[in-house]
């Protein structure tokens, strides 16, 4: 019982929606994921999540052969949970977006609960004179992006993957996102405790106002009671405001330079390490303690790290 006290810390090292030429700091290749992770454990995420990059060029790369670097010396250099995207990026199809959790079978993977707008532009123009490679551009700049999430890839998601043990961390970008999972969890597809992260911030989903997060907090209260274990992930600027509100209030939290290249105003964080230890300050300022790894997985019914495939 007192491990359901503890804040859980997740940190997200690279992402998609971040292109190499913003920062010199992003993770791209293999071993800079891995020291990534391993740093962000080490500072006190007990959970990481894992998108792989093209080490030429920084592009998402959703093969399943492209993870396996890095988790295998992730698995070995930390104790962990280790959280395997299939979100990717918001431009791939369903059938790329699965296979590298269908592959490995992690303890924890991400899904995203609905159809959305995804709007990456806003960024164009603060980062285009810095661009490096074509494809950061041609990303970045399109303004017809829809992250296809539709009933059939979600229930895909939950059968290819939850088949190997795999329990899964529910993306939440806007309010209908928490009715499509209250519609896979009253067909029985998915069981609690779900483990809810609401995402705030991120042009095409709700916005990042304390007023929304509120909302989305009272509405996951309503529909799984209980049942349900809370996160939150704010985007940008709103990385720690959205945290320390979430903390506040016995929530959970993420962190990483997936959400935010930033370690405070026009500064650069150079480690994902460096938000966990903000976040962690904050959390223990508030006067709670972070969950370590084992408290996660009784916290949220996993498996363990003895039954994933890599």
């Amino acid at each position: 019982m007192a491990a359901k006290n503890k804040v859980i810390i997740t940190c997200a090292v690279t992402g998609a929606i971040h292109t190499p030429s913003m920062s010199p700091h992003l993770p791209v290749t293999a071993s800079e994921i891995a020291d990534a992770a391993i740093g962000a454990a080490e500072a006190g995420a007990a959970i990481i999540h894992l998108h792989a990059r093209d080490p030429k060029d920084g592009r998402p790369d959703q093969s399943a052969e492209a993870f396996e670097p890095f988790l295998k010396v992730i698995k070995q250099a930390s104790d962990a949970v280790l959280n395997i995207t299939t979100g990717g990026a918001p431009t791939m199809g369903i059938a790329e977006r699965v296979r590298p959790a269908a592959t490995h079978k992690p303890e924890v993977a991400s899904l995203n609960m609905g159809t959305m707008n995804f709007g990456l532009f806003p960024m164009l123009g603060r980062f285009e004179s810095q661009l490096r490679h074509d494809w950061e551009r041609d990303y970045l700049g399109n303004k017809d992006i829809v992250f296809r999430n539709t009933f059939g890839d979600i229930e895909h998601v939950l059968e290819t993957v939850g088949a190997g043990g795999t329990r899964f961390e529910f993306e939440c970008y806007d309010t209908a996102h928490l009715y499509n999972l209250k519609h896979f969890h009253d067909r029985g597809l998915v069981k609690g405790p779900l483990f809810i992260q609401t995402v705030f911030g991120l042009m095409g989903g709700i916005g990042a106002h304390p007023d929304d997060v509120m909302h989305m907090k009272r509405t996951a209260d309503r529909l799984f009671g209980d049942d349900y274990r809370w996160s939150v992930l704010g985007a940008g600027r709103n990385q720690l405001p959205i945290a320390a509100m979430a903390a506040a209030m016995g929530g959970n939290v993420r962190v990483g330079l997936e959400d935010s290249l930033w370690a405070g105003p026009g500064k650069l964080a150079e480690t994902n390490a460096i938000q966990v230890r903000a976040v962690r300050r904050i959390i223990e300022e508030l006067g709670h303690e972070i969950a370590t790894p084992d408290e996660a997985r009784e916290i949220l019914g996993l498996k363990g790290g003895d039954k994933v495939a890599f």
